[in-house]
This record gives C-alpha cells, sequence and structure tokens, in this order.
C-alpha cells in the first residue's frame, strides 16, 4: 500500500516545461501508444466502478480525463502512427506522449491510494491529497498546451481533436476542490482530538454517529486495521507531511477507545479459538517477533531508538540514561559502578545494526522523541499529547472493567490491550496501574488460559518499568508469588521468559533483592532458566540473577539455589557470559560464594577463558573474579587459579588492552602471581619453564626449573 511518502514523488511544486519530459521507458512509435492505451485502459477498469469514500469528485474527473485520453490513444493506434520514420516525425508529440506515461503511472498509484487507504488517514489529509489531483490536473494542462494537436502526422479525426480540445479548456479552468464533506469530517475529527485535549471526552452518540454512520466502520476489526494504519503513518512519517507523529498518535489513541466504547470485545471468538496455538515468540502485538537482547535498553526495555554509550562503556536509550542522570544517579544502571562523567556518545554501529534488523523483520522503528543533536539522524516524534493521554486513560477504565467482570476471554483481550498500552510512554504506566490493573492482572498469572497467562505476566513486565509501580506491584498480596509461580510452571516459554525479566525489573530495587530471592523456588527456577532455556530466556534469567547477587544477603540463597553452578556453567556461553562473570564477580567477594565458586571444577577455567577472548566488559569481570577468588577462595583454590595455562600472557595482554578496572585487578593479580612466584622460588618451589633459549612457557608450572616472573605492572592504580 502507498504511503504519504510516494505522494512526494508525485507531487510536483510546478507545472513542467518541455526540457524537463525524460523518457519513462525504452519505448516509442507504436508501441509507446499501445502502452498508454493499455495503461489507460486498466486504470479505468480498476476504478470506474469503485465507490470512493472520500475525494469523489477529483477521482471521478481524474478517471473521466483518462477515458478521453484512452480515446486519443486508440485513435493513435487506429492510424498506425509512428508504424514508419514519417508518421512520427514530430519530436514534440513523442515527448509529450512519453510524459503521459509518467502521469498515468501517477494517477494509478493515487488513485489506488484513495481507493484503499485508511479512512482516518484520508480525512486528515484531505487538504494534501486534493493538491495532489490540483496539481495532476495543472500537469495535463500543461501537457494539452504544448501538444500538437494540428500534427498532420497524428491523423486526428474531427471528432477526437475537438474532445481533446474540450478537455484542454476544462484543465485550464480547474481549480483546487476540497470537498466540503470531506473537511468537514476532518474538522469534527479534530474536534474530538479537541475534547481529550481539555479533559472532555467526547460523548458517545457522537463517536458513534461519525465512526459508524459517516466513516462505516462497523467493526472491531476495521477500527484495529484503522489503528494499524495510522501507527504505520507514525512511523513511515517523514517530517514533511502534516499532522505532526504526535497528533497522529493522538488519534491512534481515540480510535483504540472508540474500538472498545463501541464494539466491546467481538473478537472474544477469535481469541477462544487460538487459546491452544499460542505464539511462540515474544512480541506485544498479534505478530510477535523476538526483539534481540542486545537492542532493548536495560533501564527501559524497550527497543532502542537512540542508542548511546555512557563513561563505563554500557549502551542505553538517550531519553532513558538522560533520566536517570537527570534525576541524580551517579551510577551505572547496569554495573553499578560510579560515572567518571556525564557524557553520553552516540552508538551508531549499533544503530544502524537495529535499523536493518527492523528493515529485515518489518518492525516499525519508532521514536518517541527528536535528538536536536543529530538532525539527520532524528525520527519523527511520537510523544504523547494530553489527548492521546486521556484517550488511553478513559481506554484503560473499560479495559480494567472487563478485566474485573468480564468473560475468560474478554480478560484476555482485555489483558493483551493493556500489555500494547504499557508498552512505550511513563505517563500510560502509571495511569493503568493507579486504574487499578495490578490486582485483575495477577489474578491472570494463575488462569489456564496460556494467551491470558502470557499478556499479563507481560503487562506486569511493562508496568513494572516505571518506578513507582515495581512498589505497588510487590506490595500486592501475593503478587510476587504468583509471578515466580509463571517462571516455574508457566504454560508457555514465553510467559516464564516474561516472569524472569519482570523479576529482574523489580530488582532494581535494592531493598526488594533479598524478598525476590527469598521466595521459594525463584532461585531454582532462574538457574534453571540459565541452564536449559533459549538464548533470549538464558538472558532474561542471567540478568536477574545478576541484580539478585548485587545484594550481599543472597549469597548464601544463591549457592543453596544452584545459582552459583549455573553461572558457572554459562561462563562457557557467549551470549550470557559476561553477565556471568559479573554475577560470579559479586559472589566472590564473599568468603562463603568464593569457596563455593572454588569448589566448582569449571570455574577457573571458564573465568579464564573469559579472560582470554570474552568483550572487554567479560574480560574485566572475570579477573576480578579471579582475584577475589585468590583473596578469600582459601589456598587450594588460589593455587588453581595461579597455575592457569597461560595466565601470565592473559594478564600481560589485559595489563595494556583491557579497560581501566581490568588493568587494576590484572595489575593486583600479577602482584599476587609475583609474591607467590618469590615464595616458591625461596622454598625451591614452583617457577615457569625455560627452554634452552631462556624463552618462557605462558604459565606452566614444574619443579625443575624455577625462573621468576616478569610482568610489567607500571599501571596507575585508579
Amino acid at each position: 500500500m502507498a504511503t504519504a511518502a510516494i505522494f512526494s514523488s508525485l507531487r510536483r511544486r510546478r507545472s513542467p516545461s518541455l526540457e524537463a519530459f525524460l523518457s519513462p521507458v525504452d519505448l516509442s512509435g507504436l508501441p509507446l501508444v499501445q502502452t498508454l492505451a493499455a495503461i489507460s485502459t486498466e486504470i479505468i477498469s480498476s476504478f470506474s466502478s469503485t465507490r470512493f469514500s472520500f475525494q469523489r469528485r477529483n477521482a471521478r474527473s481524474l478517471i473521466r480525463k483518462i477515458e478521453i485520453f484512452l480515446v486519443l490513444f486508440e485513435s493513435l493506434t487506429d492510424s498506425r502512427w509512428g508504424s514508419t520514420p514519417s508518421s512520427s516525425s514530430s519530436s514534440t508529440a513523442l515527448l509529450c506522449l512519453k510524459e503521459l506515461y509518467l502521469l498515468l503511472y501517477r494517477s494509478k498509484i493515487l488513485l489506488d491510494y484513495v481507493a484503499h487507504s485508511s479512512k482516518l488517514w484520508l480525512i486528515l489529509q484531505t487538504q494534501s491529497i486534493s493538491g495532489y489531483f490540483h496539481d495532476l490536473n495543472q500537469e495535463i494542462s500543461t501537457l494539452l498546451d504544448v501538444f500538437p494537436l494540428d500534427d498532420n502526422h497524428l491523423s486526428l479525426s474531427d471528432d477526437v481533436r475537438e474532445q481533446i480540445e474540450l478537455l484542454q479548456r476544462q484543465s485550464r479552468r480547474s481549480r483546487l476542490y476540497v470537498d466540503s464533506n470531506d473537511e468537514s469530517l476532518r474538522v469534527t475529527l479534530y474536534s474530538f482530538l479537541d475534547g481529550f485535549e481539555n479533559g472532555e471526552i467526547p460523548n458517545s452518540l457522537a463517536l458513534r454517529s461519525f465512526f459508524v454512520e459517516k466513516l462505516g466502520i462497523r467493526d472491531s476489526k476495521s477500527c484495529g486495521s484503522e489503528i494499524e494504519f495510522l501507527e504505520e503513518q507514525i512511523a513511515n512519517h517523514d517530517g514533511d507531511v502534516e499532522p505532526t507523529g504526535s497528533v497522529i498518535n493522538g488519534f491512534v489513541a481515540i480510535t483504540r477507545y472508540c474500538r472498545f466504547l463501541l464494539f466491546g470485545f467481538e473478537e472474544e471468538w477469535r481469541i477462544k479459538n487460538n487459546n491452544n496455538n499460542p505464539k511462540k515468540s515474544k512480541g506485544d502485538g498479534e505478530g510477535f517477533v523476538t526483539v534481540p537482547k542486545d537492542f532493548i535498553c536495560p533501564i527501559s526495555l524497550d527497543l532502542m531508538t537512540d542508542p548511546v554509550i555512557i563513561s563505563t562503556g554500557q549502551t542505553y536509550d538517550r531519553t532513558s540514561i538522560a533520566r536517570w542522570i537527570e534525576e541524580g544517579h551517579c551510577t551505572c544502571p547496569k554495573t553499578g559502578q560510579m560515572l567518571v562523567d556525564s557524557r553520553i556518545v552516540p552508538n551508531r554501529a549499533l544503530k544502524n545494526l537495529i535499523l536493518q534488523w527492523c528493515a529485515a523483520s518489518g518492525v516499525s522503528y519508532e521514536s518517541e522523541f527528536v535528538t536536536d543533536s543529530l538532525p539527520n539522524e532524528g525520527f519523527v516524534s511520537g510523544l504523547p499529547t494530553k489527548a492521546a493521554v486521556e484517550a488511553n486513560r478513559a481506554t484503560v477504565s473499560i479495559l480494567i472493567e472487563y478485566l474485573a467482570d468480564g468473560s475468560e476471554a474478554a480478560q484476555t483481550v482485555a489483558a493483551r490491550e493493556i500489555r500494547l498500552l504499557a508498552k512505550t510512554g511513563k505517563e500510560n504506566r502509571e495511569f493503568i496501574a493507579e486504574a487499578g490493573a495490578i490486582p485483575h492482572l495477577r489474578r491472570l498469572l494463575e488462569s489456564e488460559n496460556a494467551v491470558a497467562q502470557e499478556n499479563s505476566v507481560t503487562a506486569m513486565l511493562n508496568l513494572s518499568i516505571y518506578e513507582r509501580n515495581k512498589s505497588r506491584i510487590m506490595e500486592e498480596e501475593e503478587c510476587l508469588e504468583a509471578i515466580v509461580s509463571v517462571l516455574v510452571s508457566g504454560l508457555t516459554v514465553e510467559a516464564q521468559e516474561n516472569a524472569a525479566a519482570t523479576l529482574f525489573s523489580l530488582s532494581a530495587v535494592h531493598e526488594y533483592k533479598k524478598r525476590i530471592a527469598m521466595a521459594d523456588q525463584c532461585v531454582e527456577a532462574l538457574a534453571s532458566l540459565l541452564r536449559n532455556g533459549t538464548p533470549r530466556g538464558k538472558k532474561d534469567a542471567v540478568t536477574a540473577l545478576y541484580n539478585l547477587s548485587t545484594h550481599p544477603d543472597n549469597c548464601g540463597r544463591m549457592i543453596e539455589g544452584g545459582g552459583v553452578a549455573s553461572l558457572v556453567g554459562a561462563l562457557k556461553n557467549e551470549g550470557v557470559a559476561e553477565e556471568a562473570a559479573g554475577a560470579l564477580a559479586l559472589l566472590v567477594r564473599q568468603s562463603v560464594g568464593a569457596e563455593a565458586i572454588g569448589k566448582e571444577e569449571s570455574a577457573v577455567t571458564g573465568l579464564m577463558g573469559m579472560m582470554r577472548c570474552g568483550t572487554p566488559r567479560g574480560k574485566e569481570n572475570a579477573v576480578a573474579a579471579l582475584l577475589e577468588l585468590c583473596r578469600r577462595g582459601g589456598a587450594a583454590v588460589a593455587e588453581r587459579v595461579l597455575r592457569a595455562p597461560a595466565i601470565a600472557g592473559v594478564l600481560q595482554t589485559l595489563l595494556f588492552t583491557g579497560t581501566k578496572r581490568a588493568r587494576r585487578k590484572a595489575a593486583s593479580l600479577a602482584r599476587v602471581f609475583q609474591r607467590r612466584e618469590h615464595a616458591a622460588m625461596r622454598a625451591g618451589g614452583y617457577g615457569f619453564v625455560g627452554d634452552v633459549n631462556g624463552n618462557r612457557d605462558g604459565g606452566s608450572f614444574t619443579t625443575d626449573v624455577s625462573v621468576p616472573m616478569s610482568i610489567s605492572i607500571s599501571v596507575p592504580v585508579l
């Protein structure tokens, strides 16, 4: 379906001159005339019987003009014009016919657009679409002024010439025409927007009269199609078309409100029929897609639209991290490290990857803001206006009624819509919770309906992103236990994964971490998901375990519940190794944690592997964990660390290429290594094996040769 962007190629600001005519195809003479006749016939047959809901007069007028052009083309075809060199000697006629090819093509696109576009969008674009028709008419007038009707080589009959001359006079006299009925509907639609903007919900009878009687939107499915089309315009908005993305967003909210106010839950039967076949991938709409975890902002849990890097090397969405800093935080939300400064740097490489993924997956790349510092990279603003917020608030009140008292199918639909509304916008998340959605969603967590359970836990996840809602969820009676229950035995994999993500979101509040970890089977279920889940499920589990590990009182629970063992095992998985190493680096700070990690046979080798081949952050976490193992894990564990193969070479590399924190930790570990080596030399113990040339084997120990270790540790302590 054509979009507003196509119209920029249709519309010309002024009539074309003769020199501007370009040949659209390598055709001339009779083949060109036959092609023009075929296109004209196709347009007439496709649209002559179409009942246009809007732009009726403009569309009919254009079709009639094309019918007259068809008479011209058929006359030229009958006379075999262009079949011989002498009959096509007029270059002016040839150029005009070639330009007519372009004009007919644009006419076809415009008529198709008016015939099949969203009704609401056509109303909003009444004036600009009328302008497109007027521009085409002006081009027709210019073409006919240039067209050599009196050329003898054309062999036009008097009847055909008279019809063309009549069309020429009509085109000259034509003026821009805006249908008064279409314009009246546009004014009415804006009045609804103004009503919501002023906090006055329009009368339901007026809304029914407008949507049902005047627009012919008679069911929930049609309303849904209108919403999808408008949302597509927000995503594809190029900034040159009115209204703005924010205003369109308001109309989306109004239409969603009318969908449930006027048509209730007509889709109940469809939801019931789909209960036994839930979709198997994460998403927040009916066509679910799995968003790569690296593309999701750790703060908002939404697809990043403007990824930026902060001083700790972590990437966040610009608006989320800017809000975090504005609220007075001076630490990295993900790692807890102090921020050296508040500068943020665009992550253009990641942004390009996100754009490519969105294009390949058919996902709209929507922005909630306009970035002044990057005018060429910004997207159309979709910021919620007051009208959108009020319309969504009114919609939520209807949805909650159905959550409370509706049938099972109605509750499922209502949970899905709340899930979608809570997906974006702090305002939406706030008033959804204030309206009392959380208790009803908690009840649905226990539903035997797989779709209802998945929608409710995902809605809970989306709501939890708003800081104040975390306390509302945690204070709701047995809500935490219900979320953990979904994690343990959810009816779909997606429900379990989203439950883990919800726990990660809730555990961002320090005082909740211990309570979450102590919930029955919580750590066990997260550990199981980390071992056996999908790639996305493992990511959700490891981030939740990482958050829980930041509370010192949770160390024992992490060991008892198998969290430590699963984190050690996760070091072999590239997708989650960085977070796993980070969690281990936290747990190893306590002696009981260091002892438990030291008992895991693959812990040291896994951390060493991370130091060799991990991400910069992963290497940093791994060397920090190994250092603490040496300090707190006991002599036997320290011996295993210091005898790890090639540890000298890995430390040397990290001292020169690691992050600041990694270099500092590597220098400390190197000092521990040196002290051990010196002690071993004095006792006639272990040392590095040397070959005949005096070169050392990178870290293998023996009692045969004792050679002092040489690692430069002149790295400033930060």
